[in-house]
């Protein structure tokens, strides 16, 4: 490993990404690597770790080169693996343009949950193709010290469940994950989200992110909870025929979220490159024990 090692740092609504460009696949990012660098006090600090691998370079993505250059290796902020991240899907599309990688337009980005499509406008604002939103079967309840509510399972590549409350501050510090029901229904944890209504297709969430705690804002969470939102409207556009938007309200901004009567789901919003620099890679071998 050389000694130094590129960095940038980016942000989508405020959920805080180390970007780690590294086309060969050639940086050791061990889990405990991972959480240094995110740790807030001791390292860079972020929400996550966005590495940045051609797809033919790695062993997971080697079979979506074909579509996607590139490949998002998506770490969550305690090293582990996340299936997606749609902030950090816009945050890598916008260090590939800043990087030269890509201009504005369409461009196609590899990640566990499969090629997202994604579009770079000329205001700043990125839209992600987030794929077709998986409404799993069952009963959930999600808890917060006494209160209860029952909760909307949504998969969006990663599990989701979306309880509407009357006020957000409900949710409590949200420092540990909130305890669900049953335990079987996701038995790798879950993001939790939630809702409170702001106006006519205008909702305002907080988000539990598991692996990361509360984060100012929670891409495939807000794609959830607008799903959610649609089918407790009578708005599916399955059903309607029509398409249902709405404006979601996360603490680090606003994000535009549209379900489309085929199901596909779309997400706009800001991404932005703030800093960039390089770690000391003797720091990272020892930080990372």
């Amino acid at each position: 490993m050389s000694t130094r090692i590129a960095f940038l740092k980016g942000h989508g609504t405020e959920n805080d990404f180390v970007i780690v460009p590294d086309p060969e696949n050639a940086v050791d990012l061990s889990p405990a690597a991972v959480a240094a660098l995110c740790d807030r006090r001791a390292g860079i600090g972020g929400d996550g770790v966005l590495h940045v691998v051609r797809s033919a370079a790695h062993p997971e993505a080697r079979r979506m080169a074909a579509e996607a250059e590139w490949f998002m290796d998506y770490r969550n902020g305690d090293g582990s693996i996340a299936e997606m991240c749609g902030n950090g899907v816009r945050v890598f599309a916008r260090y590939l343009q800043h990087a030269g990688h890509a201009s504005e337009g369409d461009l196609a980005i590899a990640t566990r949950a499969g090629v997202k499509t994604v579009h770079v406008a000329k205001d700043g604002d990125v839209t992600v193709g987030m794929g077709r939103a998986r409404l799993p079967e069952g009963d959930v309840t999600v808890s917060v010290g006494r209160h209860s509510w029952p909760a909307r399972n949504v998969n969006m590549g990663n599990p989701h469940a979306v309880a509407f409350v009357d006020d957000l501050a409900d949710a409590g510090d949200l420092l540990s994950p909130p305890p669900f029901s049953p335990a079987a229904a996701y038995p790798d944890g879950v993001n939790v989200e939630f809702v409170a209504d702001r106006g006519p297709r205008h909702v305002a969430m907080r988000v539990h992110e598991r692996g990361a705690g509360e984060t100012r804002s929670c891409g495939t969470g807000a794609c959830a909870v607008a799903v959610a939102a649609a089918r407790r409207d009578g708005a599916d556009p399955a059903v309607t025929g029509s398409p249902a938007t709405y404006t979601v309200d996360v603490p680090g901004g606003t994000l535009v979220i549209t379900e489309r009567p085929d199901g596909e789901v779309e997400m706009t919003g800001p991404a932005v490159i703030v800093a960039e620099g390089e770690i000391d890679a003797e720091w990272l071998e020892t930080a990372a024990g």
